[in-house]
């Protein structure tokens, strides 16, 4: 017991290697230009613009092999639909999943219903939860992902594997005879759980699910947020114990902060913590308006947050029209945040900007929630939904 205890403390510290940081000086254009390119890709260009989509990655000699040697390697993110979707799930995650198909993966969206009716979202209400997961794409084709249907596909989780009953479960029970409970209870962070918690059965073999959806998919890569990166190690831990050579890649992106002080991740019961996809202009302005923003501040703030990891990569360009008459362009994360710091830009300067520049984003979002009428159908049903943990 002492041996194991000792290998799996190894396993979910396996060392991972950062992805090189967009606030390099130069490196956000460069990043934007290989995503929307019409040439051809270079392997190392591949592999630089993949890497990009996480703040790390382990690791990345896999996945630079994965993309020599396999024209179209499979990456997976899972989602349990459980409310409105906020701008990191939006466009934050149509960024990336625009990179990786610039890249040649094929992305799978695991649309986990029976996990939310497990984790007891929306009241485990199963009819609630699909028709939410039905907002979520129709959010995503507002925005623009491209390859929808194509190189990007979404399967609902009970479908698949009511289709696929046996070989589902054959992984899942042995992921499950593979580990302690002690080792799966260490992984309850990934559906907002601590492991001191008093869990139902149902939640404490939600991690083992969620590991066997990685190899039931077929996923060579795992693209989930930070807060998913034990269950994804777990994964990577699994592969060892079956003697598996071929580990999935993981590629974990930034969690995009609260707006409000101290929050490190938004919060879907607390609307003033996030910026939802759908939401008016004048709430953008007014959560912006009240959002922390430090003077001459780029460790945890929000704002300088939004807009090195959604403005930019998305827009290219963040203007800002200070108070004496002037207009300042940036296309480098890194020459804003140095403007930043020295005072050049204050928060009064930045906030109206950022809220200028997300509100323009998100115009064809609400468009198209105006102007569909089953889309708009759908957006008065979750707005009437009780969000429940």
């Amino acid at each position: 017991m002492a041996g194991e205890a000792v290998s799996q403390a190894v396993a979910e510290q396996e060392v991972p290697t950062p992805s090189t940081s967009c606030t390099v000086a130069g490196r956000t254009q460069r990043l934007r230009d290989l995503a929307t390119t019409d040439r051809q890709l270079t392997l190392d260009e591949r592999w630089e613009l993949a890497c990009s989509v996480g703040i790390e990655c382990i690791q990345p000699d896999e996945l630079k092999n994965l993309l020599d040697k396999k024209p179209n390697p499979v990456a997976y993110d899972g989602f349990e639909p459980s409310g409105r979707m906020h701008i990191a799930q939006g466009v934050m995650k149509a960024l990336n999943v625009n990179k990786l198909t610039r890249c040649g993966v094929v992305f799978k969206f695991w649309v986990a219903d029976i996990f939310a009716q497990m984790n007891n979202k929306l009241g485990g209400d199963i009819e609630k939860i699909r028709t939410t997961g039905q907002y979520f794409v129709e959010i995503w084709k507002a925005i623009g992902m491209e390859g929808i249907g194509e190189k990007v596909l979404f399967l609902n989780a009970s479908e698949e594997i009511a289709k696929h009953a046996r070989e589902y479960n054959d992984i899942m029970m042995d992921v499950m005879e593979s580990f302690t409970q002690d080792r799966i209870l260490r992984c309850t962070q990934i559906m907002g759980r601590s492991e001191t918690d008093e869990l139902s059965p149902a939640q404490i073999i939600y991690p083992c699910m969620q590991c066997a959806d990685i190899f039931f998919l077929k996923a060579d890569i795992c693209q989930l947020g930070l807060d998913q990166r034990k269950v994804n190690v777990l994964a990577r831990e699994y592969c060892t114990k079956i003697k598996r050579k071929l580990k999935p890649v993981i590629l974990s992106h930034e969690m995009l902060p609260g707006l409000l002080e101290g929050q490190e991740k938004m919060s879907k019961s607390d609307p003033n913590s996030a910026i939802f996809m759908e939401d008016s202009a004048a709430d953008v302005e007014r959560k912006i308006s009240n959002a922390f923003c430090p003077e001459r501040t780029i460790e945890g703030n929000p704002c300088i947050k939004y807009i090195t990891l959604i403005i930019l990569p998305w827009s290219g360009v963040f203007t800002v029209s200070p108070a004496d008459g002037t207009s300042r362009k940036y296309s480098d994360a890194a020459e804003l945040e140095r403007d930043y710091t020295d005072g050049t830009l204050s928060p009064s300067d930045l906030k109206p900007a950022l809220a200028a520049a997300l509100n323009a984003i998100l115009q064809p979002v609400r468009d198209h929630f105006e102007n569909n009428a089953e889309a708009k159908q759908l957006l008065h049903d979750v707005r009437s939904f009780k969000i429940t943990r």
